[in-house]
């Protein structure tokens, strides 16, 4: 049963690693003319793609790595929590920035 759970999560960061490089080509900036709020709304959602595109590259390459390769596994393993960590505090600034603009507006 771990087994099967295991290659869940395998299928699903194998996914959502194509998902993050669809979402990163999506907003490819095209030089629009945009506020500071849109602006820092486009570089949390950027963020978010590419801290989690880092967490699904650290985590293929552990899974690929030597298990003789101590150093190397605990170096993607403190790579993958950090931009597990920094992914969810942008997706968590994301509605935080806008309540704070609304706030502003008003």
């Amino acid at each position: 049963m771990h087994s099967v759970n295991f290659f869940c999560h395998e299928v699903a960061v194998a996914v959502s690693f194509v998902a993050c490089i669809v979402g990163l080509v999506l907003l490819w900036d095209n030089k629009q003319q945009r506020d500071d709020a849109e602006e820092t709304e486009l570089i949390l959602f950027r963020m978010s793609f590419a801290y989690w595109l880092v967490y699904c590259v650290a985590f293929g390459v552990e899974k690929l790595v030597l298990p003789d390769w101590e150093t190397v596994i605990m170096t993607l393993k403190i790579t993958t929590a950090l931009s597990y960590f920094l992914t969810f505090s942008c997706i968590l600034s994301l509605p935080l920035h806008k309540f704070a603009v609304h706030r502003v507006e008003e």
